[in-house]
C-alpha cells in the first residue's frame, strides 16, 4: 500500500524544546489514520509538521512525494479552535466559499464547478439551512462543521483534523464522523489527532506518540497494553488486555486540552 506521508528519524522543535524526538512512521494513502497520545505528546505538532506549518529539526519527512510546504495545497487542514472576531460579518455560505479562493486567481471569479464543491460540502455538513447565518450565531458545534465544510470544499488529497469530535453535540459529532468515514471512499486520506482509545480503535492506521512515536501500524498492532502503559506512564494499574485498559479520565473525549 502507497504511503502518503514518510517520516525517517523525524525531530521536530517548539522553541527550544523538542516536541518530537527522533521518528519514524507512515501514513498509508486512502485510509484513517488516528493519532492518540497524552496532553503534551506531540500529536498536534505532528499534524502541524504534516501541514508544513512547523519545519522538521532534522530527519525527513515526505508528505505526497515533497517536503511539506506550508502552500501545499492538497492538504487541507481543519484545527480545533478557529477564533471568529466578535463583529465579522462572515457568513456560513461565505466562509466555506472560501476554500475555493485559492484557485480562483486575481480577480477571478467562482466557476460552477466551485459552486458545486461548495453545496456539496454544506449538504454534507447539514449547515445548508445555516448558509445565511453569520458564524458568531452559531454553536461551538455548528461552527466545527462549517470549518469542516470548508476542508473539504477544496481540493485535496490529506484530510487533516486536529480532536474533530471533542467537546461537540452528538448531532456534529456523528456528522463529522460520517465524513471522516466517507472522505477514503473518495480517495482521501483522513489523519485526525484524537484522545480517545475507541476512536483510535475505529481507524484504519494508528500513531502513538508520547514525546516520539512509540508505535505505528494496524490498531490492533499498537493500541496493545505495552505501548500504551510505555506511552501513558500506567504502570502497573492498568495490567490488563487492550481491550479492558481504561485511561485516566483527561484523556478521554471531551477533554479539550493539549
Amino acid at each position: 500500500m502507497p504511503n502518503v506521508v514518510v517520516g525517517h528519524n523525524v525531530v521536530i522543535t517548539r522553541g527550544s524544546q523538542i516536541a518530537i524526538a527522533a521518528s519514524d512512521f507512515t501514513i498509508p494513502q486512502g485510509k484513517i489514520t488516528a493519532i492518540i497520545g497524552p496532553n503534551g505528546s506531540g500529536k498536534s505538532t505532528l499534524l502541524h509538521a504534516i501541514a508544513g506549518l512547523l519545519p522538521v529539526s532534522s530527519g525527513t519527512l515526505t508528505v505526497l512525494d515533497e517536503t511539506p510546504v506550508a502552500s501545499q495545497p492538497r492538504i487541507s487542514y481543519v484545527l480545533q479552535y478557529t477564533t471568529v472576531p466578535t463583529g465579522t460579518p462572515l457568513t456560513v455560505a461565505e466562509a466555506v466559499a472560501m476554500a475555493r479562493y485559492p484557485g480562483l486567481g486575481l480577480f477571478g471569479r467562482p466557476s460552477r464547478e466551485d459552486k458545486k464543491y461548495v453545496t456539496s460540502a454544506m449538504e454534507r455538513l447539514k449547515i445548508t439551512d445555516l448558509a445565511k447565518r453569520h458564524l458568531t450565531e452559531l454553536s461551538g458545534g455548528q461552527r466545527q462543521r462549517v470549518y469542516v465544510a470548508q476542508g473539504i470544499a477544496q481540493d485535496h488529497a490529506i484530510l487533516l483534523l486536529d480532536e474533530p469530535l471533542t467537546g461537540l453535540d452528538i448531532t456534529s459529532a456523528k456528522t463529522i464522523d460520517s465524513i471522516i468515514h466517507e472522505e477514503p471512499d473518495r480517495g482521501c486520506s483522513v489523519v485526525l489527532t484524537t484522545h480517545d482509545l475507541e476512536e483510535a480503535r475505529a481507524a484504519d492506521h494508528v500513531i502513538l506518540t508520547a514525546g516520539r512515536v512509540v508505535a505505528f501500524g494496524k490498531p490492533q498492532d499498537v493500541l496493545t497494553t505495552e505501548n500504551l502503559t510505555n506511552a501513558y506512564g500506567l504502570g502497573s494499574l492498568h495490567e490488563h488486555q487492550s481491550t479492558d485498559l481504561i485511561l485516566p479520565a483527561e484523556h478521554h473525549l471531551g477533554d479539550h486540552s493539549h
